[in-house]
């Protein structure tokens, strides 16, 4: 692109990613950000599609024999944070900065992909087909995001998440496993020292816990790491003896286990009755020789793992994370993008795509 034509997009992207902010898109209430997105890229001439709240829509000379690729982020935020000293949904520009809620986690990201994919629509004679989605529930890791619309796409070669990466190449990022653990003991009044303490029984386990270490470290992603973060029992009064405990396990997966495999390592070495709540969120890894982390190599790009979970955990085809924005700034108050780290993302993700289509 020349200047004139870099200052247009530049223009453009910021005003739509002020309009996005402008909405509220709690995750499950993204209807209105959908809607201005299908309106938008309808706007353009482009046949998009709807599936709940996520929208989507192909290069205009998709051809099925192909592979195709995937650049996809969410349009649904996170709540504010009681700490704002400005409206989350003002999407103004003070300076060099775009404020407002989901501006860096993740509107930047998905604005740069949307215009990125508006570069290519009309071009004929890619080596690859582009598939644009902005979905919704990523930040629930909800059913009726990604998971939901992934059985309505083509087939997906590999895909690009829009995530705020500093434009750097996230290619492994950990899984999520969060068990409920439920130990069974036996009422009783404490003054008499009666019952069977289910809260001391919890405790062995809780204390394995602390210091188990899994064997397998990743070079990208370091060891498991899994915390103890909740306790309760059936009851508070004072007196009685706890006859149940329940306390919450939070483990971030390498790339090295599946999350059944963790799963049985420990339930194979407490007492308590563990119950997962949910065995979606895998680790996930794309080779360092894929086109794609290749083609950001070429352009000096780093690549890390990162420790935080996106929609990439559900998608079962090679994926790179990758966006403007900085992962520090994600669910905090006076959330804020820089104007060139939008400019930039676009530039880079069209300079990457460049070398693969």
């Amino acid at each position: 692109m020349n200047n004139k034509e870099t200052a247009i997009v530049t223009t453009g992207a910021i005003e739509l990613l002020q309009s996005l902010i402008q909405i509220p898109s709690f995750s499950r209430q993204e209807a209105a950000t959908a809607d201005l997105l299908l309106a938008f890229l309808q706007s353009k001439g482009i046949e998009a599609h709807r599936h709940l709240h996520n929208i989507w829509a192909t290069n205009r000379y998709y051809d099925p024999a192909l592979p195709t690729i995937l650049l996809n982020s969410h349009h649904d935020t996170v709540r504010p944070s009681e700490a704002y000293t400005r409206d989350p949904f003002d999407g103004k520009v003070e300076g060099d900065k775009l404020f407002g809620l989901g501006s860096n986690d993740a509107g930047a990201s998905l604005i740069a992909l949307l215009y990125t994919f508006l570069h290519f629509y009309e071009q004929k004679n890619l080596f690859c087909n582009l598939l644009f989605a902005a979905t919704a529930e990523e930040e629930i890791s909800g059913a009726g995001g990604i998971e939901s619309l992934l059985p309505q796409l083509p087939v997906i070669a590999a895909g690009i998440v829009g995530e705020p990466t500093k434009m750097q190449l996230a290619v492994a990022e950990r899984g999520l496993l969060v068990l409920d653990v439920y130990v069974e003991g036996k009422a009783g009044h404490a003054a008499r020292n009666e019952g069977e303490n289910a809260l001391y029984k919890a405790l062995p386990d809780i204390n394995w816990c602390k210091q188990f270490q899994f064997e397998k470290t990743s070079d990208l992603l370091g060891p498991v790491q899994l915390s103890v973060t909740g306790i309760r029992t059936e009851n508070q009064a004072h007196n009685v003896v706890p006859a149940s405990c329940h306390f919450v396990v939070d483990i971030r997966v390498n790339e090295c286990y599946t999350l059944e495999e963790v799963l049985a390592i420990i339930r194979a070495n407490i007492q308590g009755r563990v119950e997962p709540r949910s065995l979606r969120l895998k680790s996930s890894f794309i080779a360092m020789d894929h086109p794609l982390v290749k083609a950001g190599m070429v352009l000096g790009k780093t690549c890390y793992g990162s420790p935080t979970t996106s929609d990439k955990a559900l998608m079962p085809f090679p994926v790179l994370k990758m966006g403007p924005g900085d992962s520090m700034r994600s669910h905090t108050a006076d959330e804020f993008i820089f104007l060139k780290e939008l400019q930039e993302g676009i530039h880079t993700y069209i300079h990457l795509l460049n070398q693969v289509l």
